[in-house]
């Protein structure tokens, strides 16, 4: 499957060309023209690119709060700004830099860089409590008995969403929203019902979770 690329532009004429150019190279993509749904729209992308200069938060501030939020997701800055200064300061949260102009076929050279090294990195399996995640896989091992957990979809992303923002607090509507791509309707039972599963699964023992925990009128978090 090929991956999603969260892209951030307002320049109409600019945007259409790359959005469409990424898309003919068989991404999906997901076009802002502003940086205030960033964090929560990369939560299903494998990469971001994003202008320099954006309208309200400009592309440092967006930046630094993807990279805040997803530590492993690759960051490409694009700029007409050709300072020294500038990229450094890019570079000081970004992965990579490109100065417009720009050729399309760089751009792409650039992302598919990216991916590849970023793929290699996140190949890791990464250890939480008793469990081992191997995220690449799309499985989850109790080190204790050496067996697979068998979740279904919609555990694993709950769990993975929840596993990328370790020691964050997120709200069932940014769950919701990310899990299912629709907006929460308050009183719905249905993820608090996935969460009971899930510790059914996950935790030593489910009436005193010690990986997804509740805070209290706010949401979920898996302990860090």
């Amino acid at each position: 499957m090929s991956a999603t690329l969260l892209y951030i532009e307002d320049d109409r004429e600019i945007g259409e060309w790359v959005n469409g150019f990424l898309k003919e190279k068989g991404y999906g993509v997901i076009w802002l023209t502003g940086g205030e749904k960033a964090v929560e729209s990369a939560s299903s992308c494998s990469l971001a690119i994003l202008d320099v200069m954006l309208p309200g938060l400009d592309g440092f501030t967006v930046g630094q709060r993807i990279k805040r939020a997803y530590p492993g997701m690759p960051i490409l800055m694009l700029s007409a700004r050709t300072s020294i200064d500038d990229k450094l300061e890019g570079l000081q949260f970004a992965d990579d830099y490109l100065t417009k102009p720009f050729h399309p076929d760089e751009l792409a050279a650039r992302v598919e860089v990216l991916l590849r090294r970023f793929a290699v990195n996140s190949a890791e399996p990464a250890v939480l409590k008793h469990l081992t995640v191997y995220e690449d896989e799309n499985r989850i091992v109790n080190q204790e008995t050496e067996e697979e957990i068998m979740l279904t979809g919609k555990q694993f992303q709950i769990f993975m969403y929840l596993f990328r923002h370790q020691g964050r607090v997120m709200t069932k509507e940014q769950i919701y929203e990310a899990v299912w791509g629709e907006s929460y309707i308050e009183g719905d039972k249905t993820l608090m019902v996935h969460i009971r599963y899930l510790r059914e699964k996950l935790e030593k023992d489910p009436a005193s979770p010690e990986i997804i925990e509740t805070v209290r009128g706010l949401g979920y978090r898996v302990r860090v």
